[in-house]
């Protein structure tokens, strides 16, 4: 377990061992998450939305999605 202290300005060290682990190297950016339980979840931000460009297939032509469709697994 690997620990940092917070500085007068708000700033942390990330240890040695948590930035090798995250392959984190001078000037890369984290992102932090906090879940509903408190849990605060610190990881990598190593894509940008521009990565993801042609992930998804094109659309069929003419195809329309329906609301029903889009609401797939929401309560």
């Amino acid at each position: 377990m690997s620990e940092a202290t917070l500085s007068s300005k708000g700033q942390i060290t990330i240890p040695a061992d948590i930035r090798e682990a995250l392959g984190l190297v001078v000037g890369e950016r984290v992102v932090f998450t906090q879940l509903d339980d408190g849990t605060t979840v610190m990881r990598a931000k190593t894509r940008s939305i521009n990565d993801l460009k042609g992930m998804l297939k094109p659309a069929r032509k003419g195809r329309k999605v329906l609301i029903d469709e889009m609401n797939i697994g929401r309560r």
